[in-house]
């Protein structure tokens, strides 16, 4: 396979959508050889800051002398982003190659399923990215959950450390209706005698990690409220994610060494995550997706604009998403809003999105239609000394930063 053939064969998986249960991660894992248990791991489950925190760990533990991996998502660019060895994305030949094994693994695996079931996009991601973080042979690899815990294609690891970076509500479909019932469904990665790191927890999600662990016998490690303040990520929420990750690391190692801790909050790169693509006007990408996310965005962006003003936000949001109550959080933070949609087929119209704004009494919108034409509206309105966040869909930064001619976004 080819780079192009490889990301091809996993748009064409979307056709049979998100199919939760672990058989065919076992099977595949079993047609592969067990990758997933030839690196130590650590499992990074939660409802926001988990891409961040992974990463943070990761460079935790690579300034320790480890040779670590990650396996994060979604994706901005391309698929191969999902997968790092000691903290740059594989190349497209390796991923290629990751991704046929997965290919020929998938095969021999369908043949055993029943004639309406099969390996799924995310199944066949996950297999490449185990089969090529053992090929590289990392000694320990810091996994990011997809959605849920319990019965998402990740959780065949035996990791040695488990992460919870908070609990909303999200997914309800799929994980249930209340705190507590999303709580269990990501705290079901923790196995017998493991380490669960956490920090803050709401009650409900509180009470079920307490439960969980004393089930399971498991070590319970609370993160504290303050660490190094990372330079290169932004805001207090990313102080909170990477305190979370020097726990977790140190969760793992047992001790570690303060100028390796600093480097790694100096030098860690989050893209996509508050991070700043542009000057005159200040131009800002933030993926936040739900109102708690959405919440953090608007308590750092004091931070980062300083003086600038106006304020122009451009705003795409999927529609499982509670877009009444991310408006809610962010009108209040902005001079002016700028509505529009994604590639993504469950991209909310924006017209929808602006008589929402209205109901909320939030401040002047325009609809543009296109993402990139968005942008532009939005830095002519701000001026060279204003500020433009792009935000509401993590599709919404992969569309403005994806190049030309690439391959589309995964919808999934």
């Amino acid at each position: 396979m080819t780079l192009r053939e490889a990301e091809a064969y996993l748009l064409d998986l979307e056709l049979f959508g998100m199919r939760f249960g672990l058989d065919r991660m076992h099977k595949l894992m079993t047609v592969l050889g067990m990758p997933q248990r030839r690196f130590a791991s650590i499992h990074v489950v939660g409802s926001n800051g988990k891409s961040s925190t992974t990463r943070m760990i990761a460079a935790i533990l690579e300034r320790h002398g480890l040779a670590t991996g990650t396996y994060t998502s979604p994706h901005l660019r391309s698929f191969a982003e999902r997968i790092e060895v000691r903290e740059r994305p594989v190349d497209g030949p390796v991923f290629a190659a990751a991704v046929e094994r997965a290919a020929r693994a998938a095969r021999l695996v369908d043949r055993t399923l029943d004639e309406d079931d099969r390996v799924t996009q995310f199944e066949a991601l996950t297999a490449a990215a185990y089969s090529e973080l053992a090929r590289s042979r990392v000694e320990v690899a810091v996994i990011e959950a997809g959605l849920g815990g319990r019965y998402d294609a990740t959780n065949v690891i035996p990791s040695k450390v488990q992460v919870v970076t908070g609990v909303g509500l999200e997914h309800t479909r799929w994980l249930g209706p209340t705190i507590a019932d999303i709580a269990a469904e990501k705290l079901a990665v923790v196995p017998d005698h493991g380490c669960l790191v956490t920090g803050e927890l709401d009650p409900e999600a509180e009470a079920v990690a307490e439960r969980v662990t004393a089930e399971r016998h498991a070590r319970r490690v609370r993160a504290p409220e303050k660490a190094e303040i990372p330079r290169r990520a932004r805001g207090a929420f990313q102080r909170r994610n990477f305190a979370l990750a020097r726990t977790a690391a140190e969760a793992f190692l047992g001790e570690l060494e303060a100028g390796a801790v600093q480097r790694a909050a100096d030098e860690v790169e989050i893209p996509g995550r508050l991070q700043i693509v542009a000057e005159r006007p200040l131009t800002i990408h933030d993926g936040a997706h739900n109102p708690a996310g959405v919440l953090a965005l608007t308590e750092a962006l004091p931070e980062v604009l300083g003086d600038r003003s106006p304020l122009v936000a451009v705003v795409a949001v999927l529609d499982d998403k509670d877009a009444a109550g991310m408006l809610r959080e962010l009108g209040p933070a902005c001079d002016q809003m700028i509505f529009t949609r994604t590639s993504h087929p469950r991209s909310l119209s924006p017209a929808t999105l602006a008589t929402l704004l209205r109901q909320l009494g939030g401040p002047p919108a325009e609809v543009v239609a296109s993402a990139r034409g968005a942008v532009e509206r939005a830095r002519e309105l701000a001026g060279p000394d204003g500020a433009v966040l792009a935000s509401g869909s993590i599709y919404l930064i992969a569309e403005l930063v994806r190049d030309e001619g690439a391959a589309r976004a995964s919808a999934l």
